[in-house]
């Protein structure tokens, strides 16, 4: 079991995305537990003021210190020990290896930022920061949702079949080979034959090409973080003499 807490300035936004699909019901039968918090209610003023103008001047308005802290720090007194982790862009690249680290905790307290970002002194108080993205988003809710989504796909029990996760896309660092389904012909086109052959090496081998010609054409970079083995190099060597002939043709 995992359990997420949010600080957030908007609650609601989460309703629906927990209220639906395999993570709700994962919620439902107790694999994971997920707890959000208005900011407001840990303000100390009646107006219940979270955000001021910034020191030195500009355009905006920054997150003040106050509610943040005292929401993350009454919230480890009464909840345990979170790791405690702020959405920012100016945080560590989320990807598929930072999803699998983070699902090894047991418990993560996600700070949301709006504005023009947090006060510098929250981040004394945070555990790491994490990034789903070279661009800038309203605030923190929807990378929030894109790291619990992801970070629970490695909890066990969440997905109907822990195989899916191991074959997906960036597990090996190659992107994922075609799929097919029902039906065997779709507007004129067939599902490879060697997908319907029965033969498992077969398909094996074509699989693995498929994800490597898909990975050579959409992001050669990923190329470069994995361990090809001879047969690879060799199915490689293939698939760019494919495309350069294509690109002459």
């Amino acid at each position: 079991m995992i359990r997420f807490d949010i600080l957030t300035l908007f609650p609601e936004m989460f309703q629906s995305p927990l209220a639906s699909s395999v993570l709700k019901k994962a919620i439902d039968r107790g694999i994971i537990r997920v707890s959000v918090f208005n900011i407001r209610d840990f303000t100390m003023d009646k107006h219940r003021v979270v955000d001021d103008s910034p020191y030195g001047g500009g355009s905006g308005m920054v997150m003040k210190a106050e509610p943040i802290v005292e929401g993350i720090e009454r919230l480890k007194s009464t909840n345990g020990s979170p790791r405690v982790i702020l959405m920012t862009p100016q945080g560590v690249p989320f990807d598929h290896s930072q999803a699998k680290r983070l699902s090894q905790y047991d418990h993560l307290l996600f700070v949301c930022g709006r504005y023009e970002g947090v006060d510098e002194r929250v981040r004394e108080y945070v555990d790491e920061e994490v990034s789903i993205g070279d661009y800038i988003l309203m605030g923190g809710e929807l990378a929030v949702m894109v790291v619990i989504d992801a970070v629970s796909r490695f909890v066990p029990g969440v997905l109907g079949s822990e195989e899916s996760v191991v074959e997906e896309s960036f597990v090996n660092a190659l992107l994922e080979y075609p799929q097919y389904t029902r039906p065997l012909v779709f507007k004129g086109k067939r599902v490879p034959e060697v997908l319907i052959s029965g033969d498992h090496h077969q398909i094996t081998h074509w699989r693995r090409r498929e994800a490597l010609k898909r990975t050579f054409i959409r992001r050669p970079d990923l190329l470069e973080k994995v361990n090809l083995s001879e047969g690879d190099l060799a199915l490689l060597e293939e698939i760019k003499g494919e495309e350069g002939k294509a690109r002459d043709n």
